[in-house]
């Protein structure tokens, strides 16, 4: 296994997988189902997460009003004794801020972190950024980077900087292309948890990087966490030998534009949510594959039938 050679004299993120959870929305409207979302929650408590990461790119944060961001949160504060990543939608400061202190309202001590997008390729502007969430909040941070969502691509020794300056940064989260590489770099030069995301698409290879784990969203998060606890316990080939059974699906739910609507249709075929459906501007589920994703989701049941020993929390 990779061995970091950076400090480790500062609070971190624990060492796992932090589930992103969705936002089930129902029937034509697209009102949000607090019922599914209180089912997705308990499942993920049961099968052994780490903790749950709310309000993210793919809990579809952004597409959702103040009030039913606080909806949400309250939802899955009182359905679960897991910590919390609350993410941050807003890159401009002032907005963030506001976003920071209504999840501190709602979630309080259950509160492990915010996370924070990358909001310029300036490590000097980031610092400037997270610095002024942090004096108006005290809040810890994971700091994430995803041009894919933000629209800011920065570097990753900007990253280091920025992460080295901010004492209160307690992971990193590393969703630019290719992901080993800059998790590689960023595990050796912070004393920080790394964590991958996109999927679990990349986690292989992110684990012998010197990632912590997987901060992401799949429809049989039951695999990731057996990765992860096996990669801890025995390794490169214990760790392969329980994802290899899911990768199709995890490949398959990572599709380009379509990636939300495909895991929350899995989501749905799964029992997980009562409805599949996302807002604008995600693309909906295409109908021309259905007859694949049957056949991924069955290998998946299959390999999920075939585990013998349940999966635990770290």
């Amino acid at each position: 296994m990779t061995q970091s050679s950076a400090p480790k004299n500062r609070e971190s993120l624990p060492a796992g997988v932090w589930g992103v959870v969705a936002t089930p929305f129902q029937g034509s409207t697209l009102d949000v189902d607090l019922d599914s979302l209180a089912e997705l929650v308990e499942h993920y408590e049961s099968i052994g997460a780490t903790g749950l990461t709310v309000l993210g790119v793919f809990g579809e944060a952004a597409a959702l009003t103040a009030e039913e961001r606080s909806q949400v949160l309250e939802t899955v504060v009182e359905c679960t004794s897991l910590p919390l990543v609350v993410g941050v939608t807003a890159l401009a400061t002032r907005p963030a801020i506001e976003e920071v202190r209504a999840a501190q309202g709602i979630a309080g001590t259950r509160l492990a972190a915010v996370m924070v997008q990358a909001n310029s390729a300036n490590p000097q502007a980031v610092i400037t950024h997270m610095d002024a969430i942090h004096r108006a909040t005290g809040a810890n941070v994971v700091l994430q980077d995803y041009p894919l969502a933000s629209g800011v691509s920065i570097p990753t020794k900007a990253l280091i900087t920025v992460v080295t300056s901010c004492g209160y940064v307690v992971a990193v989260k590393a969703e630019a292309p290719p992901t080993s590489v800059a998790i590689a770099e960023l595990s050796a030069a912070v004393g920080v948890s790394i964590f991958g995301g996109l999927g679990g698409q990349g986690l292989l290879d992110e684990l012998m990087s010197g990632a912590a784990g997987a901060m992401t969203g799949f429809s049989y998060p039951e695999a990731l966490i057996a990765c992860v606890r096996a990669w801890q316990e025995d390794g490169y080939e214990a760790a392969q030998r329980e994802l290899l059974p899911y990768l199709p699906l995890i490949n398959f739910e990572q599709q380009a534009k379509v990636a939300l609507a495909i895991r929350k249709e899995c989501l749905r075929e799964r029992g997980l949510i009562k409805d599949s459906g996302v807002r604008a501007p995600a693309a909906g589920f295409p109908e021309d594959l259905r007859t694949s994703m049957g056949t991924h989701l069955r290998e998946a049941a299959a390999a999920l039938e075939n585990t013998k020993t349940p999966a635990r929390s770290f």
